[in-house]
């Protein structure tokens, strides 16, 4: 469909030319394609169908690609829900027979935009095996995926790789980290009753205390070129993208990139890649204040995501980042199996009017439904987790939506300087919580039994642990540096002067 780009900021600013000093055959590409969702497709993000009905920004698939000489990697920041697996893998088969560049090199992540296209929940065929009934929640009553618009996805991320290959050349590369502590919160909250609810309510008297941390940093990778322009950049965050601006949108990742291209300038292309935050969002329940609106929700958390991107660009040292590399481990893991009796409770009940129910427990009753379903044809998951290294930083990623303190403890074991969590890349296993979140004293939306989350309880210290391993097989590059100061000469001749008071 055809896009109009309105302009953020066009700032006239020169910036100094950086040389590689070094003769290294470092490269690295960018490119963008678009993945705008029709008006009228599905727009996912719940448990039943909602449609979408107008344009606010357009939705990208974003890639970078970085070579040392002796092997190419490719990250892949997709504005969408989620990325399910089958469709990684055939996008991965294309990418290497189009471009060489082996699949297994390959990470595409989701930035989890509740205001993209038609990737989830259900997918095309996934319940054809299942009774009429089960058949008739999942591809009527539920968010489902669009055949046509998977098929465009898998296009552009293939599209984006190749040409950001292709535009491969010598740049001057920095990594850094900035600190963004009042853009996101942790979402789940100790209660008096010795539970722990999800969004439990701003000015809630049984609120006891926050049940986790967040991660406030903020990971950026940027390219120059020989005259200072910056080509592109790799920024991670850990913030549900839900703002949801109002209609089709990147969501808040959409302010991001105008933040970062206002200073930088529209040729710049910003892959984002989302970081641990199963359990964060934009949304402040202990604030005594009135919240903010969609749109103002999505400019003020991708604003102050991007400008303290813009800091960390303008400021971390530039050189080459290398080795580049990829290594990953797959495996399968168990579902949490709801109990016959739940499974005959909830036959029973989606059998009502919905109308007739509390909605809730109509839409939870359909999900043990399906979820009973999908075991019996999948009695296990694969589960991929790949590290992608660019010299001194390390993408870790999962396929969860990853609660934030599996992250910060991925990042507190590695061995590398920058290590970054990506959740929701390479497939989609739903809400990945902490041991304790399913415990007795745990709970909250996050840990509901669905078809979408229902991994097994040891689950995310199995991603975590798998992280942790890859990474120690990996030697971290050399952080670049502007070099040393240049010798003492003596003082300022200006300045090294005694006071004058007449």
């Amino acid at each position: 469909m055809p896009i109009s780009r309105r302009t953020f900021l066009k700032i006239p600013v020169a910036f100094p030319a950086f040389s590689q000093q070094s003769s290294s055959p470092a490269k690295a590409g960018f490119a963008e394609t678009d993945i705008t969702p029709e008006i009228g497709m599905e727009q996912p993000g719940g448990y039943g169908k909602v449609f979408h009905q107008w344009f606010h920004d357009p939705c990208k698939a974003r890639a970078a690609v970085f070579g040392d000489g002796r092997g190419r990697v490719a990250l892949v920041g997709l504005d969408a829900l989620i990325v399910p697996r089958h469709l990684v893998l055939a996008a991965r088969r294309e990418i290497e027979k189009r471009c060489g560049l082996p699949g297994a090199n390959v990470l595409i992540g989701a930035s989890h935009s509740h205001s993209s296209g038609p990737v989830g929940m259900v997918q095309p065929g996934q319940y054809d095996h299942a009774s009429e009934l089960v058949r008739r929640l999942a591809y009527e009553k539920s968010s489902a995926a669009d055949p046509r618009y998977l098929a465009l996805v898998r296009e552009r991320i293939v599209e984006a790789v190749c040409r950001a290959d292709a535009a491969r050349e010598e740049l001057a590369l920095s990594a850094g980290r900035g600190h963004e502590d009042k853009a996101a919160f942790n979402r789940r909250f100790r209660m008096k009753n010795g539970l722990t609810f999800t969004h439990p309510g701003q000015g809630n008297p049984d609120i006891v205390k926050s049940a986790g941390p967040i991660d406030p940093e903020v990971g950026v990778i940027g390219a120059f070129d020989a005259s200072g322009r910056l080509a592109g950049c790799v920024v991670t965050y850990a913030c549900h993208a839900t703002t949801s601006p109002g209609g089709i949108s990147a969501n808040w990742i959409h302010y991001l990139e105008r933040t970062i291209r206002g200073v930088f300038g529209e040729q710049a292309v910003v892959v984002f890649l989302q970081g641990a935050s199963g359990d964060i969002t934009q949304v402040d329940n202990l604030s005594p204040h009135r919240q903010p609106g969609g749109d103002e929700y999505a400019r003020l958390v991708g604003g102050r995501v991007g400008a303290e991107a813009v800091k960390t660009l303008l400021s971390a040292p530039r050189g080459v980042l290398t080795p580049v590399r990829s290594v990953a481990k797959t495996w399968t893991v168990g579902h949490r199996i709801p109990s016959p009796e739940r499974v005959r409770e909830a036959l029973a009940l989606v059998q009502k009017d919905p109308k007739t129910v509390d909605p809730a427990d109509w839409a939870f009753a359909k999900e043990t439904v399906m979820l009973d379903a999908q075991i019996q044809a999948e009695p296990r998951v694969e589960v991929e987790v790949q590290v992608v290294q660019v010299g001194p930083a390390a993408f870790v990623s999962n396929p969860a939506e990853y609660f934030v303190e599996l992250g910060l403890d991925i990042k507190r074991r590695s061995p590398f300087p920058f290590t970054w969590p990506v959740e929701l890349a390479n497939g989609c296993t739903g809400y990945v919580p902490t041991e304790e979140a399913l415990s007795a004293t745990g709970g909250g939306y996050e840990t509901r039994l669905t078809s979408y989350s229902n991994l097994e309880v040891s689950a995310g210290r199995q991603m975590a642990d798998a992280g942790v391993e890859l990474l120690k097989t990996l030697k971290p590059g050399e952080i670049p540096n502007s070099g040393p100061a240049p010798a003492f000469k003596g003082p300022w001749t200006y300045g090294n002067l005694p006071p004058q008071v007449r």
